[in-house]
């Protein structure tokens, strides 16, 4: 028999979890499947993990300049067997959290492989979800009122770099390695690659990123790129842009040997792995959507603001729609479309006040426009910044590093963006983030009095920077 729903959600990452608690707020019954385990990429993948070992990371890094704070050890060295315990042991916390909060909300989970069939027995209309169950329980059918799409999205691959795991990788099999390789060659100087970059020249690797494009963090402000290379430049990371890898020349042997065309002239590059990090697809394959009139816009399920597809039963969020691929922006849109099939008119995200974070060392936050997506839009900018070396809380620290720029619409000061290069920015950009939301003018944030001694200082003097009253510079 086929057991009916208010809603099923394809998918269990963080979009598809919290969309699914919220579901069960508002008394709806609900059902989860999920072909791995509750948490998605994010818990076992992504987020989670390379942040557990990114903190290894930057723990083993500042040990070995202990003496500059007057604390002296001896024999630092690392175990890189513990560091993945550890990382292991905060995943699974977390998951063990994930499967509690399904049961207190009363929400069935399936394990296994779900597709959605067109107009049968079951439904006059396209939805009802077949699950290939992997749990070894027999295949089931379950009749929803709604649908949810949240599967997420898979590293891209590129022509001539098949991935076998070994030689080449992707983060999904980096985060697995038992032993760390003495060099690496990171196609992709992205986000992913980058933290990755940073992470396995703290623990001691040769590290090498090849970027296509002519800086790396394509995406991020032109200022707080320049920056983030010199900074991982002196950490001995070498970076090679406007570099393109040539098809059909990887070698194997004991290392690996590739070959790229850097302005015009090609070059060798050899390590003994190389990290695939170009990007990740939506997963929009085998899932059913040919049975439905669902459409794809670039290879992602084009939605409308509130994720609401095609078929006005069906909704879609995350990764698999394209757009900002960030955790808790998966969060917000599986929130914002569960109340909306409840009919409870939600607001819908407004994309330029999310806030988005790189976890390297170091650290980059930022919300809003990039000063050329400014120029780009027709405003009249003012701009400021103000140096983590003149914020007395970074020097305690011992990371002055970086700065924070703050881009203003000279016609009206408001707050158009915010970014960030330095200590703990990914805590810090939260209350720019607040001022975007709130739609605060840049002189209003240098109002709001800054405790002392705090990096958050740092903010307040970027505000008063933009027009030129900056106290300690």
């Amino acid at each position: 028999m086929a057991e009916e729903y208010d809603l099923v959600i394809l998918g269990a990452g963080t979009g598809g979890y919290v969309a699914a608690i919220r579901a069960a707020q508002h008394g709806m019954k609900v059902a989860v499947v999920e072909k791995e385990k509750l948490g998605g990429t994010c818990l076992h993948k992504g987020c989670i993990p390379s942040k557990a070992l990114l903190r290894s990371a930057e723990v083993f890094a500042t040990t070995k300049r202990s003496e500059d704070f007057g604390v002296v050890t001896s024999d630092v060295h690392l175990d890189f067997q513990k560091v993945q315990e550890r990382k292991n042991a905060i995943v699974d916390q977390l998951h063990r959290g994930v499967q509690h909060l399904m049961k207190k909300g009363k929400i069935d989970v399936f394990e296994g492989i779900g597709r959605i069939l067109g107009p049968s027995i079951f439904s006059p209309t396209p939805g009802t979800i077949s699950i290939e169950r992997t749990d070894g329980e027999e295949n089931t059918m379950l009749i929803p009122q709604y649908v949810l799409i949240a599967t997420g999205s898979s590293p891209r691959s590129l022509p001539g770099l098949e991935v076998d795991g070994n030689y080449v990788m992707t983060s999904d099999h980096a985060l697995a390695l038992e032993q760390l390789p003495s060099s690496i060659l990171i196609v992709g100087g992205g986000v992913i690659g980058i933290e990755w970059a940073s992470m396995l020249s703290d623990f001691g690797v040769d590290v090498t990123v090849i970027e296509f494009a002519k800086q790396i963090l394509p995406t991020e402000d032109e200022d707080i790129a320049k920056e983030a290379a010199k900074q991982l430049k002196k950490k001995g990371i070498k970076i090679v842009t406007n570099a393109k890898v040539l098809p059909e020349t990887l070698e194997k042997s004991e290392d690996i040997t590739i070959r790229a065309d850097v302005d015009g002239t090609e070059q060798t590059f050899q390590a003994e792995k190389l990290l695939l990090s170009v990007g990740r697809s939506p997963n929009v394959n085998n899932i059913g959507l040919e049975n439905t009139d669902i459409q794809l816009e670039n290879g992602a399920i084009k939605v409308n603001e509130f994720g609401q597809t095609k078929e006005s039963h069906m909704y879609a969020i995350g990764d698999v729609i394209g757009g900002l691929q960030l955790a808790h922006v998966a969060s917000h849109e599986g929130i914002i479309a569960v109340d909306h099939l409840a009919g409870k008119k939600p607001d819908p995200i407004n994309y330029d006040s999310v806030p988005k974070c790189i976890y390297s060392n170091p650290e980059m936050a930022s919300v809003g426009l990039t000063e050329a997506q400014a120029k780009e839009k027709g405003f009249k900018i003012k701009v400021g910044s103000f140096p983590f070396k003149a914020v007395g809380k970074a020097l305690v620290y011992g990371d002055a590093e970086g700065f924070v720029k703050v881009i203003s619409n000279a016609d009206n000061d408001d707050l158009l963006g915010v970014h960030m290069i330095g200590p703990h920015v990914t805590d810090l950009i939260s209350e720019a983030a607040l001022a975007k939301v709130l739609d605060a003018a840049h002189f209003e944030v240098a109002e709001m009095i800054h405790p002392h001694p705090t990096l958050s200082e740092v903010i307040g003097e970027a505000a008063l920077a933009v027009d030129g009253l900056a106290i300690h510079s």
